[in-house]
């Protein structure tokens, strides 16, 4: 299943990506990947299986907008365990140990416990979404991710009826994570928060892949929240602890300046971050001289998501 806004995102915003129509055999490839840290195609080479094949062009494309390009998407990441540079994060990723990976998921539920990652994926049906990504500080780019719904995964825990509110708890390797070590700007690990209407929304998903492949160290592997009508920070990276709480949890952003990062963090183009404006954004990989493109409430994802937030004046709102 590819989800997409109400106005179809052009294929010319995105770089080769890849569909997904055998959902058995994916989620035995992505069970291996975690296992023998091999990729999808590798895995389906060696089956002597074909690679899937690129989305056709929509008749939507607009071919005003440049492509992200997935090399792009991998080298331009904020990573702040590891350097306050987009550059630098992904060599130093590298270090971080993935395998064995687990999600220790507690609080208000039935049935909490530790789940190991290669578990979940033989639980839970892994598909494809093709998702604007649009970060706080005015930049944006279209990302073909494969992961799962959260709300698939908050039902084998039950969530009890007084969880109104998720709180994600990102690893803590500082022997692997420099500013992690050096205890450096914000309190660490790095912990983001929802509630419990937007985590159960069929948009929120945890991905463990981008591009046809597992998800890169820097990207936040092996599992990070996308949540795509928030700010790019609230999709915490590398999740290694879920809770169910009955109060809102402070998010490190939100802890570190409470007067620029808000619980909410909405895309939305008419509130401005104290220092600079919301109103565009500069698609990367458009070329430093194209024109910004406009902003979008819920970045374009209004339809499907205004509606939780109908009983709030979202004017006063970041």
């Amino acid at each position: 299943m590819i989800i997409h806004t109400h106005k179809n995102i052009p294929s010319s915003e995105i770089t080769d990506p890849l569909v997904f129509k055998q959902r058995r055999d994916i989620i035995k490839a992505m069970a291996a990947i975690m296992l023998t840290g091999s990729s999808i195609r590798s895995v389906w080479a060696e089956n002597s299986k074909p690679i899937w094949p690129k989305i056709a062009k929509s008749e939507f494309s607009n071919q005003d907008l440049t492509s992200t390009p997935s090399e792009l998407v991998k080298n331009y990441t904020n990573y702040y365990e590891f350097s306050f540079n987009k550059e630098d994060s992904t060599k130093l990723a590298q270090n971080l140990q993935i395998d064995p990976w687990s999600v220790e998921i507690s609080g208000e539920v039935e049935k909490p416990g530790t789940f190991h990652l290669e578990d979940i994926l033989q639980q839970l049906s892994l598909e494809e979404y093709i998702y604007r990504f649009r970060c706080v500080e005015a930049w944006s780019m279209v990302v073909p991710w494969i992961g799962f719904s959260l709300r698939d995964l908050l039902h084998i825990v039950k969530p009890l009826s007084s969880a109104k509110f998720v709180r994600f708890t990102s690893v803590y390797q500082p022997d692997s994570m420099p500013n992690q070590g050096k205890n450096a700007m914000l309190a660490w690990p790095y912990v983001e928060g929802l509630r419990i209407d937007e985590a159960t929304h069929p948009l929120t998903i945890l991905a463990t892949g981008m591009y046809g492949d597992k998800l890169p160290k820097q990207n936040g592997a092996p599992l990070r929240l996308v949540v795509p009508w928030k700010y790019g920070f609230k999709s915490i990276k590398a999740i290694v602890k879920i809770e169910l709480l009955k109060r809102p949890p402070i998010s490190s952003w939100n802890k570190f300046a409470p007067n620029e990062y808000g619980f909410y963090a909405n895309v939305n183009p008419d509130v401005a971050h104290p220092r600079w404006s919301q109103n565009s954004e500069r698609l990367l990989g458009s070329g430093f001289f194209t024109a910004r493109r406009q902003t979008e409430l819920f970045n374009g994802y209004g339809e499907q998501v205004a509606s939780l937030y109908n009983d709030m004046d979202l004017r006063h709102f970041f």
